[in-house]
């Protein structure tokens, strides 16, 4: 298995596909989930000519599962420590909801650089909770549902997830066992430490001061009828604090849009890049 070790001694996976030379897309998973939430990706813009990579964040997946440090400058510097051992430049990087808040920290925290371009798709920035300045976010009694559902059962709950994920309980979805099955796994590859302290990191960090940052074109793709991460306080709130980004909407999709329209996807994406 291909990882890098980070400073504190914590092993990350990742997969590295197509050509080396080609232009590096990194791709961020979304919570509870892995680099195979990507696969999709990965084979489509390898095949493009990119060099296609995705990590399992610590925690998560085939990477060491730590008692400290799940939290979002953690997994930004991760993601930093990844491109640094991996000598990579003129990236693209895609984050998908918990993923995108990961981008989002990592420019931040390490600038731009290194970056061409940036996708936050379904992404948790700029605050998912609701506050007196974020009166648009989410109540804390959602997350804390989140962590009791976890805690208590997470085998049953990461099944259940699914349904509002990918939109299975709107009028006419069509629901595939398989896209549930395989959530179900990646979620039970991971820690439940870590998975805890990740509903901390992405429901309450605050990016607004990361997104003041961003100086790359950007793509801000979302789903209007995403139960997970509401398009107000993400989507729409986000591009009022990017300069330039480019706000693409599918209406009537859900969270987990990247594999419910997978093609729509990948195409409006290489669009995106190749602009």
């Amino acid at each position: 298995m291909n990882t890098i070790t980070t400073k504190d001694g914590t092993r990350i996976f990742y997969k590295d596909w197509g050509p080396r030379n080609g232009q590096p897309i990194i791709f961020s998973h979304g919570w509870p989930l892995t680099a195979d939430a990507w696969d999709a990706q990965l084979v489509f813009f390898a095949s493009q000519g990119f060099r296609a990579i995705a990590h399992d964040r610590r925690s998560h997946g085939r990477s060491d599962q730590v008692w400290d440090n799940n939290n979002m400058d953690q997994y930004a510097d991760d993601l930093a420590e990844l491109i640094e051992q991996l000598d990579l430049r003129d990236i693209i990087l895609v984050g998908h909801s918990t993923g995108g808040g990961e981008v989002t920290r990592y420019i931040g925290r390490h600038g731009t650089a290194r970056v061409a371009k940036v996708g936050l798709i379904g992404a948790v920035p700029p605050l998912m909770l609701k506050t007196e300045a974020n009166p648009i976010g989410l109540p804390i009694e959602a997350f804390d549902d989140i962590r009791k559902g976890t805690f208590d059962n997470r085998s049953q709950y990461f099944k259940d997830i699914t349904i509002p994920f990918y939109g299975y309980n709107r009028q006419g979805a069509v629901i595939s066992e398989g896209i549930r099955d395989d959530f179900w796994r990646q979620g039970m590859m991971g820690g439940l430490k870590g998975q805890l302290d990740s509903i901390r990191a992405f429901s309450e960090s605050d990016f607004s001061e990361d997104l003041a940052k961003f100086d790359v074109p950007t793509l801000v793709l979302h789903g209007s009828d995403d139960q997970i991460v509401p398009i107000d306080a993400s989507a729409l709130s986000t591009v009022k604090i990017v300069k330039h980004a480019v706000l693409k909407i599918y209406e009537g999709a859900d969270h987990g849009l990247t594999q419910t329209h997978q093609d729509r996807f990948n195409a409006d994406l290489l669009d995106f890049i190749n602009a």
